[in-house]
């Protein structure tokens, strides 16, 4: 069973996203991150990629495609706020880059 993170453990799992660019969204329990492309090809690659990951798992992102950005924001509907699920895929996510 997802667990939402703790107090303990939101440092550990969330301090390296947020020096890979990943931030809080305001007024929830949420990170987000806006990913930049070349084209909208790669952009729409690199979604494809998240997606197998994300069902693999899952966990599924809320995220919107313009041309060749992509916004994200992950959050653990099932416990209202994160878990360590969104730090995984956050992490999958910046590594398919």
């Amino acid at each position: 069973m997802t667990e939402k993170l703790s107090e303990a453990t939101r440092g550990p799992l969330l301090d390296p996203l947020f020096q890979s660019g990943w931030e809080m969204v305001e007024g929830r329990d949420a990170l987000t991150k806006t990913f930049s492309f070349d084209s909208f090809v790669d952009a729409f690659g690199w979604m494809t990629r998240a997606a197998i990951w994300a069902e693999k798992w899952n966990h599924h992102p809320e995220w919107s495609n313009v041309y060749n950005r992509v916004n994200v924001v992950l959050t653990t509907h099932d416990v209202e706020g994160l878990s360590a699920q969104d730090a995984k895929l956050a992490r999958k996510m910046d590594s398919l880059l």
